[in-house]
């Protein structure tokens, strides 16, 4: 199965899509990687769809990508004695750690690591943002607050602090021990939320021991202003504008989001563009024009894919949801436009020979009639390289390792495909012009780009480009390095 696209569509499961014939669907319709929302259902919800997906996989034999999103620390308010208040404009309201149900001048808000940063002037967000509170006074154990945009409150709703750095941990002992689930399940990105700083995603990493990659959530304004040291150890980034968009004033988050993924891009790794993205689908079967607008212009920046939360987990049209970002990339990718921005927003990298040789792939491909570029990967570092020069021509990703291809399953433009190991070059080559031929990239006359690493097997060692013709009988007669 090819997809004529470049970019990948995430998909999360939930509710309305735990059962064979749905997760099914929605790979056929479109979906490359499935995301397992760790914040919700049992241990043995997650197992059951993992299974599910893995029996898929099996089935249509093209690898999947799955992401398990661990939920984060949770910051909420306490219970109220009627079970929620309404705050007025310019009333006063206390949080403090007194366990007493609350009422229309104060609440519990369990979390002293919160009074210990904070200082007067802070924000305290309540409920996504609905409600906003500006600290007048604090001290260990307290916060008087005025209401400066005031509705009804009511137990147990989220808190945010947008202004301080939290003295928290990302990983809460529930994430500790649902990464341990994850990874012992064999889940390829474990995404990390609440990410403020690059020692939350060390740890994460030392806890997952190389079984799964690392994909940071940037949705804190303190993963804004740490982003370069965040990405350098981060596998991948997921532009996670929803608690972006509370934390900050919403029309930053544009210029945030173009400039996230510039990076991710520059850096080699997947971007994934994330949070309301067909909204309206959750209850309709068609998307607004503003949401179709808004998956074009994630395309159109180069994002390596795109995601659907509610709107395959929850939503009356899953299918439906998955198919419409599929038509909006195959729109937009098609669009002569698109490879003008594309190629407008190329980072030039010229640090190593691996830059130089997937920039001179791209370049021979383009220049002329070249069918895709084919890399040999181990740890799929090749064909991460090979997608950041977003080449106008189909990528080929092979590897003898399904977890290769399974994390490349998020990476733009990777077809992956499973192939033997190889020890010497001239068998990358037959690989890769059998795949080509296989999957309908090339035809008997037509030639391909193949690139590897010579000695194989060593990560970091893309120095070799040959063009190749894809008839067998002329690729049996290359000579032996």
């Amino acid at each position: 199965m090819r997809r004529l696209r470049s970019v990948k569509i995430v998909a999360t499961l939930g509710p309305a899509s735990s059962d064979y014939a749905t997760i099914r669907a929605l790979f056929e319709a479109g979906a490359d990687v499935f995301r397992l929302n760790m914040s919700h259902g049992t241990h043995a919800d997650i197992q059951a769809r993992h299974e599910i997906i893995r029996k898929v996989e099996a089935d249509l034999g093209r690898p999947i990508g799955i992401l398990a999103d661990l939920q984060g620390p949770k910051l909420r308010v306490g219970t109220f004695a009627k079970g929620e208040e309404e705050l007025v404009e310019g009333a006063k309201f206390r949080m403090d750690l007194a366990a007493t149900p609350g009422d229309a001048t104060r609440v519990q808000l369990p979390h002293p690591e919160i009074f210990a940063a904070l200082e007067p002037g802070s924000s305290l967000l309540v409920n996504d943002g609905k409600i906003r509170l500006l600290v007048d006074d604090c001290g260990k154990d307290f916060a008087n607050c005025t209401v400066t945009v005031g509705g009804t409150i009511s137990n147990r709703k989220g808190v945010n602090v947008p202004d301080v750095l939290l003295p928290l941990a990302a990983l809460s002992e529930k994430d500790r021990g649902d990464l341990e689930f994850a990874c012992a399940l064999g889940v390829d990105w474990l995404a990390l939320s609440f990410v403020q700083r690059p020692e939350d995603v060390i740890e994460a990493r030392s806890l997952a021991k190389g079984r799964a990659a690392i994909l940071s959530k940037v949705e804190k304004p303190a993963a804004v202003k740490a982003y370069d040291a965040i990405l350098q150890v981060s596998d991948g980034i997921m532009v996670a504008r929803g608690d972006l968009g509370v934390e900050l004033p919403v029309t930053s988050v544009p210029p945030i989001q173009k400039r996230l993924v510039r990076g991710a891009r520059a850096a080699a790794k997947p971007v994934i563009v994330a949070t309301q993205m067909l909204e309206s689908m959750i209850e309709s079967p068609v998307p607004t024009r503003a949401e179709v607008s808004d998956v074009a212009t994630a395309i159109y920046e180069g994002a390596d894919a795109v995601m659907l939360s509610a709107e395959s987990a929850a939503g009356k049209y899953p299918v439906e949801a998955v198919t419409t970002m599929h038509n909006v990339a195959l729109s937009v990718e098609k669009d002569p436009t698109y490879r003008q921005v594309i190629e407008a927003s190329r980072v030039v990298r010229r640090e190593t020979i691996a830059d130089g040789i997937v920039a001179a792939a791209r370049e021979i491909a383009e220049a002329t009639n070249i069918k895709a570029i084919a890399c040999f990967s181990q740890s799929g570092q090749t064909a991460s390289l090979v997608a950041r020069e977003r080449p106008r021509v189909p990528i080929i990703a092979l590897t003898p390792l399904m977890s290769t291809a399974r994390r490349l399953a998020l990476t733009w433009g990777a077809h992956c495909v499973i192939t033997e190991p190889q020890e010497r070059f001239k068998g990358a080559v037959i690989s890769a012009v059998k795949a080509a031929r296989a999957d309908a990239f090339a035809g008997e006359e037509d030639m391909i780009v193949v690139t590897a690493g010579v000695p194989f097997n060593v990560k970091g060692t893309t120095n070799i480009l040959r063009v190749a013709p894809c008839d067998e009988r002329l690729i049996s007669k290359v000579d032996p390095e």
